[in-house]
């Protein structure tokens, strides 16, 4: 008896050592799921667009795709979530070229088109490009800071950093530590996680206005996460819009998102 409880002691200990070093090795191809694109891949979309890309000082290329439109209301830059690239979501953004919004959203290093070695500071530093690109052609005024899941964090920072009009964040999480500690709560993550990502800290210095959508049936990015972002006092207003039901992936499809996405912008 003593012998067989040894035997599941050791196969018990030895499947969380393995789990232990897959998550702390494979951990940066659980945070992003890029998928690549050609080179000499041709975007198509019904709406007007410019296809560019930025020069990082480290040497990375950055993908991204302006929309737009004839006398815009400003403009939207969206920092799009953890999977997928451009041909995407360029489709994903044309709800707010529809609302009248020029769009500019970029592909995060290893995705799309974009090359350069991922870095939590690199990724912080590209996100700055990019506002800085549309400070070229838009008064800060007119300049709206939109991000989703994993894009949340490059939003909030890009916004505790200057001064737009607002910020929208879709599914945010609190940080990567509580998202992570959540989904593998017997593993002490917050002790090897490479990347920190913590909005709640650029959240504190936003000093815009703040609009939040989560859904109470997000498995991803739990509603705690906003709902502990919502206790951060900040000086500029705040809005959680709770979406009843709602996941991960279809906030958008709500009545109630659509209705204060239109009465905001």
């Amino acid at each position: 008896m003593k012998r067989r409880l040894k035997k599941i002691l050791i196969i018990i200990a030895s499947l969380y050592v393995i789990i232990f070093l897959a998550l702390y090795f494979f951990q940066e191809k659980m945070i992003f799921m890029p998928e690549q694109l050609p080179m000499d891949y041709s975007y198509s979309f019904d709406t007007n667009f410019n296809e560019l890309f930025l020069e990082t000082e480290d040497g990375a290329r950055l993908n991204a795709l302006h929309f737009k439109i004839d006398g815009p209301k400003g403009v939207v830059l969206y920092f799009h979530g953890n999977a997928g690239e451009l041909s995407r979501w360029g489709l994903v953004v044309q709800d707010f070229v529809n609302l009248g919004y020029d769009v500019l959203v970029m592909d995060y290093r290893t995705y799309g088109k974009s090359t350069g070695k991922l870095s939590e500071k690199a990724l912080y530093t590209d996100a700055q490009l990019f506002y800085d690109y549309l400070l070229k052609s838009y008064s800060e005024d007119k300049i709206v800071v939109y991000g989703r899941s994993l894009g949340t964090t490059f939003a909030t920072y890009v916004a505790s950093k200057n001064n737009p009009k607002c910020l929208f964040l879709e599914a945010p999480f609190y940080n990567l530590s509580q998202v992570a500690s959540t989904r593998f709560p017997i593993y002490p993550v917050s002790w090897f996680l490479k990347y920190n990502f913590p909005t709640n800290q650029y959240f504190k210095k936003v000093t815009c206005p703040i609009t939040v959508f989560h859904g109470t049936e997000d498995f991803v990015v739990n509603y705690e996460n906003s709902k502990m972002l919502s206790q951060i006092k900040t000086p500029g207003n705040f809005k959680l819009i709770t979406i009843p039901g709602g996941t991960h992936n279809n906030l958008v499809d709500s009545s109630l998102y659509k209705k204060v996405i239109q009465k905001s912008l």
